[in-house]
């Protein structure tokens, strides 16, 4: 099974390949499905480290809500 950084550099590569608009109809609906099942692999690989992080968050008390910023580097609300 390939890591969650080869199934979305795989998915980014898809999205290339579609957003150039130089395959056949044939060809845009075969890529669009293999996106589709690495963009939920990659979920599922997310997920499952959430629920890894949450678990280490947890306190004797309950569970410790911590707001992540997930956001690339370089994003920003106001637009920097």
């Amino acid at each position: 099974m390939a890591s969650f950084e080869e199934q979305l550099a795989q998915l980014e590569a898809v999205v290339d390949r579609l957003e150039r608009g130089e395959l056949t109809l044939e060809e845009s609906v075969r890529l669009f499905e293999d996106g589709v099942r690495l963009s939920t692999a990659c979920k599922s690989e997310l997920d499952a480290a959430e629920g890894r992080i949450q678990v280490l968050l947890e306190t004797p008390t309950g569970m410790k809500a911590t707001a992540m910023d997930l956001g690339e580097e370089g994003d920003s609300e106001d637009g920097e």
